[in-house]
């Protein structure tokens, strides 16, 4: 039966988000292509309708995957601090959630190993990532509603602040299963240390 190009949009579009959802969850080394094709509801062979090869697909999954944001829930809080948003993320509900979290806490390691495209993809997903902090941290030193223009001060921040939230979850993350207690609390101490620390080198005028 032929597929219209609405529905083939449609099933490329799931198997994207099964894969962009099982990497994250398991690694890229734990999934394989059977587990992606039944989780999106398509035949074993129907991936290669759509991708010419699994480093394709892996690639275009977690470019996806760099969409997800800490999720503040704007719609019901928009004017969400940057502490907020530390504490999205270094939350419970985050580390027990990897396949719908931040792509590099659950897959940077995989990303290294493989080098190539997907270190690109990586590192263009980071870099937004780092762009999009430091407009947070400027537009906050500013009291703007938006549009201030970070500072080399403001990237730097941004920096910090985000390598010791994914570094945070990871171990998190890896304590969880045997002390939980450990893992809740580096998330804590994180989410103050960085508060605190952020509160400290503002570059608000006020300070």
């Amino acid at each position: 039966m032929k597929v219209s190009k609405a529905q083939a949009a449609e099933n490329r579009q799931g198997i994207l988000d099964a894969a962009a959802r099982l990497y994250r969850e398991r690694g890229l080394t734990g999934v394989g292509v059977a587990d992606i094709t039944r989780d999106a509801g398509l035949t074993h062979g129907g991936l290669y309708r759509h991708f010419a090869s699994k480093d394709v697909l892996v690639q275009e999954a977690c470019t996806k995957a760099f969409d997800w944001s800490i999720p503040v829930l704007d719609s019901e809080r928009p004017h969400a601090t940057v502490g907020d948003r530390i504490q999205r993320y270094l939350s419970p509900e985050h580390r027990d959630a990897p396949g719908s979290g931040c792509p590099v806490a659950a897959l940077a390691v995989d990303a290294a190993r493989a080098g190539g495209g997907l270190s690109e993809v990586f590192a263009q997903g980071i870099e937004r990532n780092i762009q999009r902090f430091a407009q947070l941290l400027a537009d906050s030193a500013a009291d703007a509603g938006g549009g201030a223009t970070p500072s080399p001060q403001d990237r730097a921040r941004a920096i910090h602040v985000l390598a010791t939230m994914v570094g945070g979850m990871v171990l998190a993350r890896a304590t969880a299963a045997a002390q939980p207690a450990l893992s809740n609390e580096l998330m804590v101490t994180l989410q103050t240390q960085l508060t605190d620390w952020l509160d400290n080198t503002s570059t608000s005028p006020s300070k």
